[in-house]
């Protein structure tokens, strides 16, 4: 399968553009391992056309089904 990316620009602008590779140096001493909790598999029932919408955004719908779904749960806490 071959990607869609245009490599050529990305090419000529080089790394870090301009920046020296020294400037990024990242201190992992105080990095942490964060484990995210497993999700859970249920059955839910959704308008055809809800789904439609978030299938034709492409890989990655029940992640961003999720995401909806945790903002208005936030939201909703917040206020």
């Amino acid at each position: 399968m071959k990607g869609r990316t245009d490599w050529d620009p990305l090419a000529r602008e080089g790394d870090f553009e301009g920046e020296d590779e020294d400037d990024f140096e990242v201190d992992w001493s105080t990095a942490r391992l964060v484990i995210p909790e497993p999700k859970k598999a249920v059955s839910l029932r959704i308008d055809p056309d809800v789904l439609d919408f978030f299938k034709s955004q492409g890989k990655g719908y029940q992640t961003r089904m999720n995401a909806v779904l945790r903002a208005y749960m936030e939201a909703k806490k917040a206020g």
